[in-house]
């Protein structure tokens, strides 16, 4: 009996399609509803701590945060980001590097968040060259290293940027404030009360 509901639950996790997070236009109906779901849950347990792009100002999000049925479904479990061989790469937020060195033949830096809870956040990035050791304490922008060449699953040069509590996997862009998220261009306001000259 526990075979055959092991069997059902499986095949019922690898047909089910996966919940999207893609930010492009176009998302709509019950895939909305489940990412917003999602979101609104994640916005609970991940303070919006980040203070800068891993890279550039705004890079295009090259794939979304797709969450996995299971721990070992598929999905992705992070953020691709548009980024060029040599870019520099920067903390998020404050931190410290927990992981400077090579996984698997590429570049990895890893940075545990500052005030973010028990296990603390931890951000990402990869592939990248490390340009701070083990242990150094980072501020939100300061340069971490630069992208590298080859070694990224992206088909277009990119870092993959991922945010982990404990073992768990969490959307990276949550991290992120609305105004650093927001794509729209910037809109001067009138000033009211003084006089023209």
């Amino acid at each position: 009996m526990r075979l055959v509901l092991v069997v059902a639950l499986t095949v019922a996790t690898l047909l089910a399609p996966p919940a999207s997070r893609l930010f492009a236009s176009g998302a709509n109906g019950s895939s909305a509803a489940v990412a917003g779901a999602l979101r609104a849950a994640d916005d609970e347990a991940v303070p919006a701590v980040g203070r800068a792009w891993p890279v550039g100002v705004r890079p295009q999000v090259l794939r979304g945060w797709e969450p996995p049925a299971t721990v070992y479904g598929p999905g992705h479990r992070g953020v691709d980001l548009a980024a060029p061989p040599g870019a520099p790469v920067r903390a998020v937020a404050d931190g410290r590097v927990s992981f400077a060195g090579r996984v698997a033949g590429k570049g990895v830096v890893s940075v545990e968040l500052d005030g973010t809870g028990d296990p603390p956040l931890r951000t990402t990035y990869e592939p990248v060259l490390a340009s701070v050791p083990q242990g150094t304490e980072v501020t939100a922008g300061e340069v971490i290293g630069t992208v590298e060449t080859g070694g990224s699953h992206c088909t277009a040069p990119c870092v993959h940027w991922g945010l982990l509590r404990g073992g768990t996997y969490l959307d990276p862009l949550s991290l992120l404030p609305p105004w650093l998220l927001h794509r729209g261009p910037s809109r001067l306001l009138p000033v009211l009360g003084v006089p023209l000259p």
